[in-house]
């Protein structure tokens, strides 16, 4: 069974969801792309990335891009299996850059639907913890909510993952 056009692999903070996204696309059984829209801020943010990058090893065309999702993605192959990971610091940059949510989110979701090839998106789920006591932190949990749940919407395969253990949602694992 091939990979389909659009995963998401949901989890919280360190529950494996990368790991486990990884090893989804590497199942394509082609060379891998991975948007990296993390950015290193403070040195422990770069130590995490640099674990990643280790953990991921060879093999993987690499695209750091906090941002524009729409142009990494035409540096792609036109089939080659592409990681984004991820949409939570994706999101993360669109609101510390103040720019307009709703909008980038469109252009985000119209570039992962059109994409030729399969594409997978890691994103944490954020609404299972109490409520944040500021008007930020709720913004950013509503904001990627909704992010998260438009995504879904348009996947055919949805997998949340806990203690590294997959749970399908959605569709049939490959």
């Amino acid at each position: 069974m091939p990979l389909p056009n659009l995963s998401l692999v949901l989890g919280g903070a360190a529950s494996g969801k990368s790991a486990f996204a990884e090893s989804l696309v590497l199942r394509a059984g082609e060379p891998p792309a991975y948007i990296a829209t993390a950015q290193a801020f403070d040195d422990e943010m770069a130590i995490k990335i640099a674990q990643h990058q280790k953990t991921r090893g060879t093999g993987w065309t690499t695209i750091e891009e906090p941002l524009d999702i729409a142009a990494a993605l035409g540096q792609v192959g036109r089939n080659q299996p592409v990681l984004i990971d991820c949409a939570t610091l994706w999101l993360t940059n669109v609101i510390l850059g103040g720019d307009d949510i709703n909008a980038a989110s469109d252009v985000f979701l119209q570039a992962v639907k059109t994409f030729a090839g399969p594409v997978v998106v890691v994103s944490n789920e954020v609404g299972q913890g109490i409520i944040p006591d500021n008007t930020l932190s709720r913004q950013f949990r509503n904001a990627q909510g909704r992010l998260n749940q438009q995504i879904a919407a348009e996947a055919d395969l949805v997998v949340a993952v806990m203690a590294g253990l997959p749970m399908v949602l959605k569709g049939n694992l490959p």
